[in-house]
């Protein structure tokens, strides 16, 4: 008998802010420490995550495939064990070479256990009802970083950093995997909602003419806010001292941004229902134009800024994973999702790259000038989804 959803979400939730947190915001605490120990360059310490994210795009077709003929639990399994291998292997890493293979290891991890392959096992599990499950999922992630980065400085500081890779490792074995594997049912047991999970047919694709229109769009849209997203979060410190801002106040208004997410994930989560997920998109990539539009004017009040586009990013990875099922129905969500994640990936990825590069050849008007004119092509582009899909 499958678990309850509110034990299912709770035990994938814990995975999640273990697994971002040994991931995607590992650099921000831990590559301080693995410069100054190992004399190893800052760029390519900080660049394993892109290395991951990588590895992370590349295979993201493979697994959604996988889950949508296997179901979430073999790939879950192979996520927390791919994360304890590569953990393990960056920890005991003799140089830089070992370390870099150690994220590459790591990446199978994250293509296996973040958001996308997680909101796919959900869609297997639950079909069309997934969406408030998927969104109460990204609650738990929000708190990655709140967790994690005080964790991490805590384990650096008493085992050092190698010792608080072997422990992430260790926590990912005894830990994320038997919570994964305890909620997580095989493919033939019933879903949640009283159906095989197998047995969801496409709703939404029969009815839409444009379908290969809608899914490029769709496509574009995730990928652009992806890329924006990563490289803000990255350079996010740069952008406010660019506008007068020292770095103590800096890092004080950057607390902002974790609430921010938070909060619209909760509005989300308690009025979300009333309405299509296209609209939790338009909100995404709207809140995000006006924050990047604000921060590029000079706008005075950067808390203000902060928190629309703090809201904007949080509720787009919820957009992120109810969109393609609301549009496409739970048959082939899996598939798609990991369809969908591979350009997002890569180009998360490799953003924050450009940007840097963009950064130290024009200066940071310049690049949050570029940054913003991607989110207004954004808003333009989920327009025409909207369009598309009203036609179809």
């Amino acid at each position: 008998m499958p678990a309850s959803r509110p034990v299912t979400i709770t035990a994938l939730g814990i995975a999640q802010i273990l697994g971002w947190g040994t991931s995607f915001y590992f650099p921000a605490v831990l590559a301080g420490p693995i410069v100054a120990d190992t004399g190893w360059s800052l760029f390519w310490v900080v660049g394993g995550t892109s290395i991951g994210l990588l590895v992370a795009g590349l295979i993201s077709p493979r697994v959604g495939a996988v889950i949508d003929r296997r179901g979430g639990r073999p790939v879950l399994a192979a996520s927390s064990m791919l994360y304890a291998a590569g953990l393990a292997l960056i920890g005991l890493a003799p140089n830089l070479p070992v370390y870099l293979f150690g994220w590459i290891v790591l990446g199978g991890g994250m293509g296996t256990g973040l958001y996308d392959a997680v909101f796919a096992a959900l869609g297997k599990l639950y079909g069309k009802d997934a969406r408030q499950p998927i969104t109460n999922l990204t609650l738990f992630g929000g708190f990655a970083s709140t967790v994690c980065w005080p964790l991490s400085a805590l384990l650096a500081e008493a085992f050092g950093w190698r010792g608080a890779c072997l422990i992430y490792a260790a926590l990912h074995l005894i830990m994320s995997l038997p919570l994964q594997m305890a909620v997580m049912p095989p493919l033939s047991a019933p879903s949640a909602t009283g159906a095989p999970a197998e047995s969801a047919t496409p709703q939404g694709a029969s009815s839409l003419r444009h379908e290969r229109l809608v899914f490029l769009l769709l496509a574009l849209v995730l990928t652009i806010s992806a890329g924006i997203g990563s490289s803000v979060i990255v350079h996010f410190m740069v952008f406010l001292q660019a506008r007068g801002v020292d770095l103590a106040l800096a890092v004080t208004l950057g607390t902002l941004f974790g609430p921010a997410q938070i909060g619209a994930r909760v509005i989300e989560r308690l009025f979300g229902s009333h309405y299509h997920p296209i609209w939790t998109m338009v909100a995404s990539c709207s809140l995000m134009a006006i924050g990047l539009v604000l921060l590029l004017t000079g706008f005075p009040i950067l808390a203000v800024t902060i928190l629309l586009y703090g809201a904007g990013y949080g509720i787009m990875w919820i957009a992120r994973g109810t969109l393609p099922l609301a549009l496409f129905g739970p048959g082939r969500y899996a598939t798609l999702m990991g369809r969908l994640a591979f350009p997002s990936l890569i180009v998360q990825a490799l953003a924050p790259s450009a940007v840097a590069l963009l950064l130290e050849r024009h200066g940071a008007d310049a690049t949050v000038a570029v940054l913003t004119g991607f989110a207004l092509l954004n808003v333009a582009l989920i327009g025409m989804l909207w369009a598309a899909c009203r036609r179809g």
